[in-house]
């Protein structure tokens, strides 16, 4: 321990929001949660319109709010300030690209669904408790989880290299005069009849 070295506090680097290109300009904790502003880093292709190809100019701020890597399983939510531009040309107004930090439309940072899934897939954490650690509903993050798996695990060709056997875990065989099981009911305890 005595060679260790100490850097100097930098919020943006524990909490990892270097690596989805956000930089945290200030912070609000409280018992049940933390919150974190931050801004995206500007690129210079943000300020160029999409359309014309001529340059914008900024007109403001949008804020944007995702839910963050818990910290000490306190639900850790970033809010996050996006520049609008308007052309000069064309006058279509845009907002900064955050696609680095989340998936349009996201209520999770990437960084937030891949703990999502190492907790779920590998600590084997309930879809309810990941859900609570992060601060969001149950629907909101196994959507998100289940969006980011079937992106990432059904587009690679190699996911079924060496699987010899598929089993089958629950099946319900029935052989009866009354038809196939799709014919058949389900009551209020699951029987069928």
């Amino acid at each position: 321990m005595a060679e260790t070295t100490f850097a100097a506090p930098d919020l943006a680097s524990f909490l990892g929001l270097d690596a989805l290109g956000l930089t945290a300009t200030g912070m609000c904790l409280e018992q049940e949660r933390a919150l974190v502003e931050c801004r995206l880093r500007a690129l210079e292709e943000d300020a160029f319109c999409r359309r014309c190809g001529a340059q914008g100019v900024a007109v403001g701020t949008v804020t944007r709010r995702l839910a963050h890597v818990p910290v000490g399983w306190r639900p850790t939510h970033l809010l996050v300030r996006l520049r609008r531009w308007r052309c000069q040309g064309c006058e279509r107004v845009w907002r900064q690209d955050a696609s680095r930090a989340a998936a349009k439309r996201a209520a999770l940072t990437l960084a937030a669904v891949d703990w999502a899934i190492r907790a779920i897939g590998v600590e084997f954490m309930s879809v309810a408790r990941v859900a609570a650690a992060l601060g969001v509903s149950w629907d909101t993050e196994g959507d998100a989880v289940l969006d980011r798996a079937k992106n990432t695990l059904l587009k690679d060709p190699s996911r079924l290299e060496g699987v010899e056997v598929i089993g089958v875990d629950e099946h319900i065989w029935r052989h009866t005069r009354r038809g196939p099981l799709s014919r058949l009911k389900c009551n209020a305890w699951g029987w069928w009849f």
